[in-house]
């Protein structure tokens, strides 16, 4: 510490030529911006427009043709199956705004002062 106090104009531009360097560092980063970044709006007939549409519709159109079958529901292995799970007892429900001051009934607790 006492040898930045001694050289302080050295130790100012020596924080100056590290803060340029990382600065110029990260501007000169050769990533592309992330999608999420840009704004650029995607024309209808472009072709990457229509594939992600297309895309979407054949996801869609595979979950329309799923059926579920109850017939598992009949089978003895799923009636032999017993839930172990714990029953949520009702609480009782506490303040509307548990930040609002408390009520004026509420009990005041006096701490005694020490006696010199």
């Amino acid at each position: 510490m006492g040898w930045i106090l001694q050289h302080k104009l050295f130790a100012l531009i020596a924080i100056i030529v590290i803060v340029g360097a990382v600065g110029y560092g990260l501007m000169q980063s050769n990533e592309p911006a992330s999608p999420l970044l840009t704004s650029e709006i995607v024309p209808t007939g472009s072709p990457s427009a229509d594939s992600a549409d297309q895309e979407l519709v054949a996801s869609l159109l595979a979950l329309r043709a799923v059926t579920l079958n109850a017939t598992i529901f009949q089978d003895p292995a799923f009636k032999s199956l017993q839930d172990y799970g714990t029953t949520i007892v009702p609480e009782p429900i506490g303040r509307e705004n548990p930040f609002a001051p408390l009520s004026a009934t509420s009990t005041t607790i006096r701490i005694p002062t020490p006696t010199r």
